[in-house]
């Protein structure tokens, strides 16, 4: 299974074994309530024995090093975003999915479903790990290039006509395109009938590709008019998004992120998160996160810009097509309270399944 570990991290040089289960009780303390951790009740769940004032003597030096700190005055400890960050690299043990996890998991995204539409794919893998995660489930797919089977032209009015075209996975692109000044209804069925006669079968950068090849054929065969008009048809088909960006986000059980929250600056973070989804230039980052290094990447808080606002959590893994190429990405958003460990595994063996699906 793939995890990617920063390295270069230094805190766990200078702690001691008391040092490190003290800091350890904290942060699964926290993981698992949310709550700050006092001496008193640390002083009972340690292995060794040691009273509550040595104790918060330990955790003073854990505070000086940065790795947790006080909310309140009297209160227990919570680790930082830091305290975090090196848990994640030095302590946490990713543990393996159980027979039933992954039976979940293959239910909703099966071999057999590699005809089904990959907008649905995307809809059932996010839904399902938000439902295992208790977080958002997210799921980007990046531009992919269809098989064009069919070409038609429906001429709305003088100027404007609806060009539908279907992919090999009967998939449908329906758009408006502006006609040339004077094309005819003649003209429209013509270029429908070159593209479907010539040019089907193949993804759209090889339509291009064959188009420029066969120019001199397309002026013999076609008017001017409708050899613009068949130029046109193409371009509906790529959209405005660039070859390579993602083009499309699906995220689910946003309302899981809502639970527990009673705090007006929470709901603050969390409406910035939202904002941020919306962009399309956070699909974009992302995927690039997510494509920096191998296996599942885990960002906590602030350490990326995306959810610096926010504070929350992203787990993320690519997935890639038959070549290798990253066509996508799945993941998990959150608090920065996420299950780490539990959750790495789900990202990372859905993320597994879709590169299968999409060879």
């Amino acid at each position: 299974m793939g995890f990617s570990r920063p390295t270069g991290r230094d805190s766990g040089s200078v702690l001691d074994d008391r040092s490190r289960e003290i800091f350890r009780r904290v942060v699964e303390s926290y993981l698992e309530t949310g709550e700050p951790l006092g001496s008193r009740n640390l002083s009972r769940l340690l292995p060794m024995s040691l009273s509550p004032a040595s104790v918060r003597n330990v955790m003073s030096d854990l505070e000086e090093l940065g790795l947790i700190y006080s909310p309140h005055v009297s209160a227990g400890r919570l680790p930082t975003q830091s305290g975090l960050r090196f848990f994640v690299d030095a302590f946490m043990q990713v543990g393996n999915l159980s027979d039933e996890e992954r039976a979940t998991i293959e239910r909703q995204i099966r071999p057999g479903d590699r005809d089904q539409p990959m907008e649905s794919l995307m809809a059932e893998a996010s839904l399902m790990l938000s439902g295992m995660s208790r977080g958002a489930g997210l799921v980007i797919t990046t531009k992919s290039d269809p098989v064009l089977k069919h070409v038609e032209f429906i001429r709305l009015e003088p100027t404007k006509a609806l060009a539908v075209l279907v992919g090999d996975h009967n998939q449908v692109e329906n758009r408006i395109i502006e006609l040339p000044a004077g094309v005819t209804s003649s003209q429209l069925t013509e270029a429908a009938n070159f593209l479907n006669a010539h040019l089907t079968g193949q993804t759209l950068p090889e339509l291009r590709n064959e188009l420029t090849r066969l120019k001199d054929q397309v002026q013999g065969e076609l008017y001017t008019l409708s050899q613009e008009l068949v130029e046109r048809g193409l371009a509906v088909w790529s959209g405005d998004n660039e070859e390579g960006k993602p083009s499309q986000l699906i995220v689910r059980g946003r309302a899981n992120l809502l639970q527990g929250l009673d705090d007006s600056a929470d709901l603050d973070r969390l409406r910035l998160l939202f904002d941020d989804l919306e962009k399309k230039d956070s699909l974009i980052e992302i995927l690039e996160l997510a494509e920096r290094g191998p296996g599942v990447r885990i960002f906590i808080g602030s350490e990326n810009k995306l959810f610096s606002l926010s504070g929350s959590s992203l787990i993320v893994a690519p997935y890639r097509d038959g070549e290798d190429h990253i066509i996508g990405a799945v993941g998990v958003i959150g608090p920065t309270r996420l299950n780490y460990s539990r959750i790495v595994p789900m990202v990372d063996y859905t993320a597994q399944l879709l590169a299968r699906l999409s060879r």
